[in-house]
């Protein structure tokens, strides 16, 4: 089966952005500028650069080990695709209805040293690990998505590009200090836009039933 555009690259892309501004996170970016204050102009864009590659190889890691859990399940492809439709509708209707605490919950696996270290590699390690609760369902929704494609290689990819978007707005205002302050206003006035994020997982919810309703699983495992 021919992965669409949209699946391998624009999606991942798409989601990643809005996980970059969804509050919670730009909060812990806000953390990581401020641990570069002290840096060159040039040690910050080697930093930058080590800490966008750490972050999303993790976030690929994750990708390729839950497509590679996935190839199991290849028989139960269609029911899967329907099941996840049906949770991301659920979870669009939960966020529009601004109920969305109940489905956000921190996930974290980084060693609390990580958290404070100056090195980009160890920040680069604890932000891949450390998922926070409003980024939480954007993040699993896509490994969802990764883990249907059947192929490592493309669920690495997939969620290589969602944490290289969702990091990759940073290097502007970590290489102007003073932009940081506007990125501080902005998770301000998003705390009031999850409907954003509510509409993207209906969309997502849709496309995911029509997948399993069109899509023969004996394409799929041929990839």
């Amino acid at each position: 089966m021919d992965y669409s555009l949209q699946t391998l690259f624009i999606l991942p892309i798409a989601l990643g952005l809005l996980g970059f501004i969804e509050p919670c996170t730009i909060g812990g970016h806000l953390v990581f500028l401020n641990t570069q204050n002290e840096r060159s102009e040039a040690e910050k864009i080697k930093a930058v650069v080590i800490f966008l590659l750490t972050r999303s190889f993790v976030a690929g890691l994750f990708g390729a080990l839950i497509t590679f859990l996935g190839q199991s399940l290849i028989s139960l492809q269609t029911g899967i695709w329907l099941a996840f439709g049906l949770i991301y509708l659920a979870m669009g209707f939960i966020f529009l209805s601004g109920n969305a605490g109940i489905i956000k919950h921190r996930i974290d696996l980084a060693p609390a040293a990580w958290k404070t270290a100056q090195n980009p590699f160890y920040l680069g390690l604890a932000f891949g690990l450390n998922i926070p609760a409003c980024a939480a369902p954007i993040l699993f929704g896509l490994l969802g998505l990764a883990a249907t494609t059947g192929s490592v290689l493309a669920g690495f990819g997939m969620m290589f590009l969602f944490g290289l978007f969702l990091s990759l707005p940073l290097v502007p205002f970590a290489l102007i200090p003073g932009l940081s302050k506007y990125l501080e206003r902005l998770s301000g006035k998003l705390k009031n836009t999850r409907w954003i994020v509510g509409v993207v997982f209906i969309g997502l919810g849709l496309w995911s039933i029509w997948f399993g309703l069109n899509v023969d699983p004996v394409d799929w495992s041929e990839v």
